[in-house]
């Protein structure tokens, strides 16, 4: 299941699930980050080195956004921190090792749990306890200001 994380806020802003880790899984959730987010050309995207992030397809897709690609250096398990960071919160604080009886069942739960609680109700101690919705509002009213 990838991601994309707003590394300001934390937010999860795009996201996909299947049975299959492919690179059109990773291309469907940059493309709804597009959608929900609308960035300008030159914004940086980081990963890990997986293959599908590496793939042409999504390479391509970078391109057709205008993005610049950014991954981490081979062997440097820290370079995708914030992306492991919250799997690793997730896998505790989801469904404590529950089995899911379909695959619907198990995107229903990742749905309400991350558009749900962890976008709009879970505080983050780097956003000085809000949440990144909340945390967004306050700093979108800063730079309006």
């Amino acid at each position: 299941m990838p991601t994309v994380i707003d590394l300001h806020s934390r937010k999860v802003v795009g996201w996909s699930y299947s049975n299959r880790m492919t690179s059109g899984l990773i291309c469907d959730a940059m493309g709804a980050a597009v959608r929900l987010r609308h960035p300008k050309p030159g914004l940086i995207f980081h990963s890990d080195r997986g293959s599908q992030c590496a793939s042409r397809a999504f390479r391509r897709r970078l391109w057709r956004y205008r993005m610049t690609q950014s991954m981490s250096a081979k062997g440097n398990c820290y370079g995708n921190a914030v992306a492991e960071s919250f799997f690793a919160t997730l896998k505790k604080e989801l469904n404590g090792g529950d089995v899911y009886r379909t695959r619907a069942d198990a995107r229903s739960a990742l749905f309400e749990y991350i558009e749900v609680f962890d976008n709009r109700r879970r505080m983050h101690s780097l956003l000085d306890y809000m949440t990144p919705d909340k945390f967004e509002s306050c700093t979108s009213k800063r730079r309006v200001a």
